[in-house]
């Protein structure tokens, strides 16, 4: 991995982070943190979204939905531990 790629993976996961922050209220976790959950989210998103027959397209645009949905979902299953 070049540090081109590195820093991309490093901007899509912070914006999908800071996306999915906004869209689940209550969860704010700083640069880093939604650095690490848009990462997170993005695994995620990869391994459960074809499962179910979900299909993104493809570029920066694309790597950010991808990223945010599974960083939403990230941020729910979260949320459903906490309260559990």
């Amino acid at each position: 991995m070049d540090i081109t790629a590195l820093i991309l993976t490093l901007v899509i996961g912070g914006v999908a982070g800071w996306l999915a922050g906004l869209i689940v209220e209550g969860y704010g976790y700083g640069l880093v943190g939604n650095i690490v959950i848009g990462i997170v989210g993005a695994l995620i998103a990869t391994f459960l979204l074809p499962r179910i027959g979900i299909v993104i397209g493809s570029g920066i645009l694309g790597a950010i939905i991808h990223a945010t949905i599974g960083a939403v979902i990230l941020l729910l299953l979260i949320r459903v531990v906490k309260r559990a």
